[in-house]
């Protein structure tokens, strides 16, 4: 039978760490130790006593003399404080003023020694739309726009020199025989056509002077059953012609003839006056010599003719080269 309050060693009343500071633990067999305090190492093991607390608790010292804040044995300048209440709590870094940074969240470049960071673009006003205008596309667009209005320029100014040239070419008259050679056809077999109010006729069919005379030996002739005049290369050899024409003026004579691939001429007669060129019967085909087949081909002589009955007449007078035959005549505005 154990007393009340006492129940052996290792009982649960003798488990209290502090309960020699309360009145009721002491009067239990808990009195204060001076010797090192409660929980301190006392008799070895299996020597507890009765009413004795045990010893198997870690090592603790007597509350007021442990040093907190761990202060170094060097920094130390009293002998230690008697423990005056409850630790105190752990204070932290002395406070910083206000607006001054913290040097343990500073930012690298505020230490000593540091390279300051680099300044960056400044700030685009309110407003501004993020990129600034594109300088460059608006200068490339306007370069593209000045060069296509001076193309343009240019191709008109080239139009119109054009369309002056071709006035200029279509407004000059057709005086004489001299000043406007006589144009061959680019066929030589072919001839133009007289316009239906003008009179139009077969050497074959005209009045033949002299030893002219009609052929048809040589192919290629327009005139009718394929006559022609020939025997022409003799002094005095002619053909006449009187057409008849509503109006007075320039005109025109074509003449379609063939040579053996060399020029020939013949002297022109008009109303019975004498013309100062003659007809000139050149090799425009370029036919070869002797072919009188290759030979036929065109030229003209510009003369004067008055409004109705007129007399032409085209002859071999001296100093003319008349080896030529003659197919047809017509008469043609001569502008």
């Amino acid at each position: 039978m154990t007393t009340p309050g006492n129940n052996g060693a290792n009982t649960p009343e003798d488990d209290d760490p502090f309960g020699y500071l309360y009145a009721d633990g002491q009067a239990t067999g808990n009195p204060a130790r001076s010797g090192g305090g409660y929980g301190y190492p006392g008799p070895a093991a299996g020597q507890q006593q009765p009413g004795v607390p045990r010893t198997s608790y870690n090592q603790v010292r007597t509350v007021g003399e442990r040093q907190y804040g761990q202060i170094p044995q060097q920094q130390y300048q009293g002998p230690p404080q008697q423990y005056q209440g409850p630790p105190q709590q752990h204070q932290g870094p002395p406070q910083q003023q206000y607006g001054q940074p913290t040097a343990q969240y500073a930012a690298p470049e505020t230490y000593p020694g540091a390279t300051p960071p680099r300044q960056g673009p400044p700030p685009q006003q309110a407003g501004s739309g993020g990129r600034g205008p594109n300088t460059k596309g608006l200068l490339i667009g306007a370069v593209a726009v000045v060069a296509a209005v001076v193309i343009g320029i240019a191709v008109a100014l080239a139009s119109n020199s054009d369309n002056k040239d071709k006035k200029d070419d279509a407004a000059k008259p057709n005086t004489s025989a001299s000043s406007q050679p006589p144009s061959p056809s680019t066929d030589p077999t072919s001839s133009p056509s007289a316009p239906a109010d003008l009179p139009k006729g077969d050497a074959a069919t005209l009045t033949l002077g002299g030893p002219a005379q009609v052929g048809t030996n040589v192919p290629g002739a327009k005139g009718t059953g394929g006559a022609f005049v020939g025997n022409f290369n003799t002094v005095g050899a002619s053909v006449t012609w009187k057409p008849t024409l509503s109006k007075g003026g320039s005109y025109k004579l074509n003449l379609r003839f063939g040579v053996p691939g060399a020029d020939a001429s013949a002297t022109i007669t008009i109303n019975g006056k004498r013309e100062s060129r003659p007809m000139n019967m050149k090799n425009f085909a370029h036919s070869p010599a002797g072919d009188w087949a290759k030979g036929w081909q065109s030229t003209y002589a510009i003369v004067q003719l008055d409004k109705g009955a007129n007399e032409i007449k085209l002859s071999c007078e001296q100093g003319d080269q008349c080896n030529a035959n003659l197919d047809q005549f017509w008469l043609t505005p001569a502008s």
